[in-house]
Formats: structure tokens, sequence, C-alpha cells
């Protein structure tokens, strides 16, 4: 099948590995000793790599607990297989499909994106995933969809963070159809070519590369169509600070943070902050998706 996007990147932009599972413990103690960000090479020369226990323990995963070490700790009671997506809505094939029958036959590939999150560090990141418009072609859209909602697993038995209701669970998010079905947009599966930790989202998760990150929503069980926007967790929690939209912008500040910058993870802890693309570097590729558009108000 061909694809219209073309990588800019390469193996040598990815962070490495060891960085990017440890990138709560790095910004901790840029955040402790007041200091920015060495390079890459400088950074793994200086720091000695943790224990596959110690790289895996800072995470966001709220279902897991809001501890950065919580997810770590709790996500493996997260049962993963068997795995079923429910598709619903405005499709011609609803139903209740196995991963491996939704996915049997589409193309997997290696996307190497920028990853920016809303809490201004970034990192890239080489996932293994598939276009989400191949599943979307797969069960048929109808005419009337024009979004995309996304659901998390609950297992109130094996999630500590469910039990204590941090958020409004299932955490749900969503997409415009044209935003969900452009090329860079997929479903992951892997990380690193190695299947993604039930902590970072196993056994998939969406991956939208010019959003901040809290929208590329983690272990997917249902897949919607519908004709109205639907309601997304984050904003549904604090609609002042995530909207709907989520692009990455460095013109449009978080509330209580600015967004012109970010911290380069795997840059280390003396270097400076750069500057924060708009759409994280993908404009070229989605600016035309919002064209017209007020992106302070549609934030």
């Amino acid at each position: 099948m061909a694809h219209r996007w073309t990588n800019d990147l390469t193996r040598d932009d990815v962070t490495p590995e060891h960085l990017w599972l440890n990138r709560r413990q790095i910004i901790a103690a840029g955040g402790a000793l007041g200091l920015g960000s060495i390079a890459a090479p400088a950074l793994a020369e200086t720091l000695e790599p943790n224990t596959w226990e110690e790289i895996t323990s800072y995470n966001n995963y709220y279902e897991f607990g809001t501890g950065k070490d919580d997810p770590a700790r709790n996500a493996g009671a997260l049962v993963t297989s068997p795995w079923s997506i429910t598709v619903d809505g405005l499709v011609d094939k609803p139903g209740e499909y196995s991963l491996a029958d939704l996915t049997s036959g589409l193309s997997v590939e290696e996307r190497i994106y920028r990853f920016r999150c809303v809490e201004a560090w970034s990192m890239v990141v080489p996932w293994n995933g598939i276009e989400l418009a191949d599943i979307l072609d797969r069960v048929g859209v109808q005419s009337g969809a024009r979004y995309v909602a996304f659901e998390t697993v609950v297992q109130p038995e094996n999630m500590v963070g469910v039990q204590r209701r941090v958020l409004d669970f299932p955490y749900v998010e969503g997409l415009r159809l044209d935003e969900a079905r452009h090329p860079l947009t997929i479903l992951a599966t892997g990380i690193y070519g190695r299947p993604i930790a039930n902590q970072n989202g196993a056994p998939i998760r969406l991956v939208v590369p010019w959003k901040y990150g809290f929208k590329s929503i983690k272990s997917i069980v249902r897949i919607s169509l519908t004709a109205d926007e639907p309601p997304t967790s984050w904003n549904k929690a604090n609609a002042r600070e995530y909207g709907f939209y989520s692009n990455v912008n460095p013109n449009v500040d978080h509330p209580r943070w600015s967004q012109a910058t970010e911290r380069r993870i795997g840059g280390g802890l003396f270097s400076s902050r750069q500057d924060t693309l708009m759409f994280n570097g993908y404009e070229e590729d989605v600016g035309a998706l919002y064209a017209g558009m007020d992106l302070g108000a549609n934030y």
C-alpha cells in the first residue's frame, strides 16, 4: 500500500532507549538542579544505565496510580491476552474483533516520530505500528461519520487508579475523521522493535505525533465512528487547560506554563532548551487540516 508521508528523521535522531524509559528521572534531576539539559552522547557517558526495573518505573498511566513509579509497580497486573477491540458506530462492519483479526495482513511499519508532551519535554521515538486509516478502511466508514472516538480498557480488579477514581474512567479520546485518516496517525504495537510494555499502553495505542502526548490513548478496547465530537478525558477534567484538538503550538501557552520551548530528553542536564516547532515539526504535513481555524480558540 502506498503511503504519502516521507520521514525526515533517522535512527541517529532517536532518543536512546534507556533515556526514553528513564525520562522522568532525568526531568526530576533537571528540576532539582535548576538546570536545563548535555548532548545525548555525553549524558550516556556520565549516567550509568539503570536496570530494566528502574528504567520502566516512571510513566503516566493514571489507571495504575498517579505516582511516576506506580505504573511500573502496578501495570504487571494488566491482562493483555486475549485482547479484543469493539468497533461500533457509523461503520459497515461493527463488531468485537480480536487484535489479531483487526490487524491481520496490514503493514506494520517503523515510524520515527517526534514526541512532545504537554509538560514541555520531548523526544524522538521509533514506533512500530499500522496506519489507523488502514484499520478504518477494513471496517468501512459510513458517510455520516465525522469523528473517531477511542476508549481505554478498564480492569478494576487490576487497576488501582480505577479503584481510586483519580479520573473519570474509562479514559477516552477522540480525533476528527480527517486527522484519524492522516498517514501520520498510527496504532502502535511496538517500540524499538519490541512489544509495548504494559505501562506504556500494551498491547495497542494511538500515536498522533503533531499533538500533545496525552492524545495518544493507551490500551485501546473501543473504536467508535461518530457524527458528533466525542468527549475526551482531560477536557472533561479541565476544559480550560486541555482542549479537544491539543495540537502542539508554541504560540498557545498552557495556562500554567509556556509552550514556546521544550527540554529534549537525551539532551542532558546542561544544554539550553530548544524551540518548540509548530505542530511538533509536522506543519507541512498537517497544517492544511486546520486552514482558517482560530488555533487559540481551538486549542
